[in-house]
């Protein structure tokens, strides 16, 4: 066995398998139509628009929103939340979501649900007061419970929206003062903090942040690591390369980074520079220039909670016989 003594540049860009879109057609079995679609007026000229991410169906590939008639978003699979934005004030919409499979084929629609975004505030710059006194605990291993007293004075917040560390995760109607956070991993520390919004856009300073650790059962560790991690090898322009290809592991969320070790010890860190792969994802990484090494590669994936997740199964790779 011989070790990477240095590691050459890596590609420049990932290579993704990406699913076209496409209709029901041919008879093909379509997906079930996304179930908990809810509507919330973010401002005078947007919405936040979620839905329940599709359980016990394989293959789902991303989801279509539509405000009427028309697909408006195109969402990934990781996500069930989006904001619908340059929309108009004091104006009512109706909003729903199609799933849509590794095939293309779509699912119905959902239900239609309805939505009036507030009147405009002419020339308010003003943000909102902070929300104040947020509080959270854990609801079994894999949700989460917030409250929090209202921003102080009339300031037309037409909104709340939640976040989990930098990333926001959540939005509820002006007169909430709780929410019942999802979709949450066992035996796992999180920070949250919560904004008020007007109908102007302006947002306030984040709260005071509160820090929930979710419990750990019997059976509710899921497995973080990527899925189904193969290796190959190919050569190109005098060199070896190992060929990575994986399923994200399913964390709820688009998993941006990865990453790779190479005889047990940390190679390099693969971050997507644009999209996130939907389906499987694949990858090249220089490994040597000289014909019959073996290398043992595996690879983990950076969490929404900032942890990196459990090692893939390790796979060894063979640089070819003679010279490349």
């Amino acid at each position: 066995m011989r070790r990477i003594s240095s590691l050459a540049a890596l590609a420049s860009a990932a290579v993704l398998t990406l699913t076209a879109c496409g209709s029901n057609d041919g008879g093909a079995k379509a997906p079930s139509a996304p179930a908990g679609v809810t509507v919330q007026a973010g401002s005078a000229t947007s919405v936040h628009v979620m839905w329940n991410q599709a359980t016990g169906q394989d293959g789902i590939s991303g989801y279509e929103v539509y405000r009427g008639k028309t697909k408006v978003k195109d969402v990934p699979a990781g996500k069930n939340m989006i904001d619908i934005t340059g929309l108009k004030p004091s104006t009512a919409y109706t909003f729903t979501v199609r799933a849509r499979d590794d095939e293309g084929t779509l699912s119905p629609h959902s239900g239609e649900k309805p939505v009036t975004t507030p009147a405009a505030v002419a020339e308010d710059k003003e943000a909102p007061a902070t929300p104040t006194e947020l509080a959270g605990r854990s609801d079994g291993a894999r949700a989460a419970r917030l409250s929090w007293h209202q921003a102080a004075g009339d300031q037309g917040i037409t909104s709340y929206d939640i976040y989990q560390g930098g990333s926001k995760i959540h939005s509820v109607g002006a007169d909430a003062t709780t929410a019942r956070i999802t979709r949450l991993r066992p035996g796992t520390h999180y920070s949250f903090t919560v904004t008020a919004r007007d109908a102007a856009d302006n947002t306030s300073p984040a709260s005071r942040a509160v820090e929930v650790t979710t419990p750990r059962g019997p059976g509710d560790d899921p497995d973080t690591a990527p899925i189904d991690f193969r290796a190959a090898t190919h050569t190109a322009d005098g060199a070896y390369y190992a060929d990575l290809s994986w399923l994200a592991p399913k964390t709820g969320t688009e998993v941006p980074s990865y990453q790779i070790y190479l005889d047990g010890k940390f190679a390099t860190t693969l971050v997507w520079g644009g999209d996130v792969p939907r389906g499987r994802a694949t990858y090249s990484v220089y490994v040597s220039k000289k014909a019959g090494e073996t290398y043992r590669v595996k690879i983990r994936a950076k969490l929404p909670d900032g942890n990196w997740g459990r090692f893939s199964a390790e796979r060894t790779v063979v640089t070819g016989d003679g010279k490349p």
